[in-house]
């Protein structure tokens, strides 16, 4: 692969990433220093680091069970565990994560606990429509993710913009309070507090999900290095946003409807994904090459039945 690109690229999301996080722990500090003063600040990011290392991260078990999800375990479907297990053991994680089967038809995967704990879902839609190269490389971003302990880069993010919404509340709830006050000329909030109160919340969000794209971006580079090859990343894409694009296509009576804003994505617009990875060289010997003669094809697992849920979604 072009060395020159990977380390641009690199370099690139990982200068994002901090400053990201710099920008999240900042709204932080000022929100708490305006309110209470002194080293408030300093003690609010201090909790949210605390937070951060003892709060046990969500269990899988919830998340899954939320999908109605299902174990899908090596003696039954040793080909996909096999494909994960490869991908792990070139990643260098402690072991390879679990596979999990979701029951629906939209196109979908994603990765929930800690490395030593990690299991990665994939939905049936994603099984059925992907070919052996496409799912070994929607495998292979998942598994970048836990590499690249994306789950802890969002944990801090998550705390830090609760933290944030909650202090904001209080310098509400105490802006109200001393309305009448104000009113009357004996009470006095700076217009910057004020709109420090109100902004900070949509700012934390903004840097969240401008976070979450910057580490999709890395996670596609990982993953092409961990195949050796980028083209079955960039042709999963299109699949999924093949159907993304059918399925809002069908509910807006062949119109697609508003574009979503770019800074309200969590994830960066899939053809500046596609062109990242087009910009990055095949290796001489992909790694999929050694997984296509492991004993990786052949089963397909015995479906789950979906069924419908209070929330009017299909799982």
């Amino acid at each position: 692969m072009n060395p020159e690109v990977l380390a641009k690229h690199r370099r690139s999301n990982g200068a994002q990433s901090l400053l990201l996080l710099l920008t999240l722990a900042t709204v932080l500090f000022a929100i708490a220093h305006t309110l209470f003063g002194g080293i408030a600040g300093w003690i609010a990011v201090g909790i949210a680091v605390a937070l951060f290392f003892i709060t046990p991260a969500v269990s899988p078990a919830l998340v899954l069970r939320a999908y109605r999800a299902k174990e899908l375990p090596p003696e039954r479907f040793p080909q996909y565990n096999g494909m994960v297990a490869a991908l792990a053991e070139r990643a260098r994680l402690p072991r390879p994560p679990k596979l999990y089967y979701l029951p629906s038809d939209v196109m979908n995967a994603f990765t929930v606990g800690r490395s030593e704990q990690a299991v990665i879902a994939v939905s049936d839609g994603l099984l059925r429509r992907l070919d052996f190269a496409e799912l070994a490389a929607v495998l292979a971003h998942e598994v970048a993710h836990i590499q690249n302990r994306d789950v802890h880069l969002m944990g801090f993010a998550d705390i830090a913009g609760r933290l944030v919404g909650s202090l904001s509340r209080l310098g509400q709830f105490l802006l109200f309070l001393n309305l009448p006050l104000m009113l009357l000329g004996q009470a006095h909030f700076p217009w910057l507090t004020v709109g420090l109160l109100f902004a900070a919340p949509l700012l934390t969000g903004l840097a969240q999900l401008a976070l979450s794209r910057t580490r999709e971006f890395a996670a596609d580079q990982d993953a092409a290095e961990l195949l050796g090859d980028p083209r079955p990343l960039a042709s999963a894409l299109q699949k999924i946003e093949h159907q993304s694009r059918s399925m809002l296509e069908k509910m807006f009576g062949g119109r697609r409807g508003l574009p979503e804003p770019s800074l309200l994505r969590t994830h960066p617009h899939t053809h500046e994904r596609i062109e990242r990875l087009q910009a990055m060289r095949p290796m001489d010997t992909p790694v999929l090459d050694r997984l296509a003669r492991s004993p990786v094809q052949g089963l397909t697992p015995q479906p789950i039945r979906p069924r419908w849920h209070r929330t009017a979604t299909w799982f």
